[in-house]
């Protein structure tokens, strides 16, 4: 497996497929998941001559189940030594979620060259937190209970979430997969409980309306109406809106875990921003 050791000696697992000589596309996985969650996406671009390479975030996944660094800040400089290990550029990075969130403060610090463009999908940027100046967020409740429901019984939260408002599966009529919930949660019970209980804060709370600000590559930023995480209305569009060169793709009807639900419909998409 490959493998990169940080400078506070955290090791992060990453997958690294395709042409050495191809564009490098890199994927950001959301709470609480791991590379894995990028699969159908991994060999989708693999299949049209793309490098691609997908790490599981420190605490999640494979990656060492470090005391420390669950915060952006952190987060963003585990994937500035996993691109300067991997001699990245010219990349693409795509992230999902608390990935996306990831995304947006790498690319903002990243060095000239290293990044091409980016996408954030369903992704937690701006902030999430409802605040004097984010009235259209989320209370620090919602984000309590998180951390409530996840130390008091990890395992059922789990199986609640991704059979509920993750995938929309609570939707009356949703098509339900025993598969992708089983999945969801086998990769979140692989990572650390003290990780994931530490990166709500990082998710819900960090701004990241400067780092958008910064970034000046294209940027694709889809989102789905019927997001039950991370609300459509306080997320993509906004998000959108600071970046000085991004495209909002608004999905109607599509839930949260949209890339997994309906890859058929995003891929393309994706695709298509990427050789634009």
């Amino acid at each position: 497996m490959g493998t990169v050791t940080t400078g506070d000696g955290t090791v992060l697992f990453y997958k690294d497929w395709g042409p050495r000589d191809g564009q490098p596309i890199v994927f950001h996985h959301g709470w609480p998941l791991s590379a894995d969650d990028w699969d159908n996406q991994l060999l989708f671009f693999l299949s049209h001559g793309y490098r691609v390479i997908a790490h599981d975030r420190r605490g999640h996944g494979r990656s060492t189940q470090s005391a420390t660094g669950h915060e952006m800040d952190t987060y963003a400089d585990d994937v500035i030594a996993l691109t300067d290990a991997l001699d990245l550029r010219g990349a693409v990075h795509i992230g999902h979620s608390t990935g996306g969130g990831e995304v947006a403060r790498y690319v903002a610090r990243a060095e000239p060259g290293r990044v091409a463009k980016a996408v954030l999908v369903s992704a937690v940027p701006p902030i999430m937190l409802r605040t004097e100046s984010n009235p259209g967020g989320l209370p620090i409740e919602v984000f309590d209970g998180f951390r409530r429901e996840l130390a008091a019984n990890r395992a059922q939260f789990y199986i609640d979430v991704a059979s509920g408002p993750f995938y929309g599966f609570n939707r009356p009529g949703a098509k339900v997969s025993q598969g992708m919930i089983d999945n969801w949660w086998r990769q979140g019970m692989a990572g650390a409980a003290n990780a994931h209980y530490e990166c709500v804060k990082a998710f819900s709370e960090t701004d990241f309306t400067e780092d958008l600000k910064k970034i000046e590559v294209p940027v694709l930023v889809c989102h789905g109406t019927d997001d039950q995480v991370v609300p459509y209305e306080d997320a993509g569009p906004l998000s959108a809106k600071l970046l000085k060169n991004g495209t909002l793709k608004t999905y109607d009807g599509l839930p949260h875990g949209m890339l997994t639900t309906n890859p058929d419909e995003l891929n393309p998409d994706l695709l298509e921003f990427v050789r634009s």
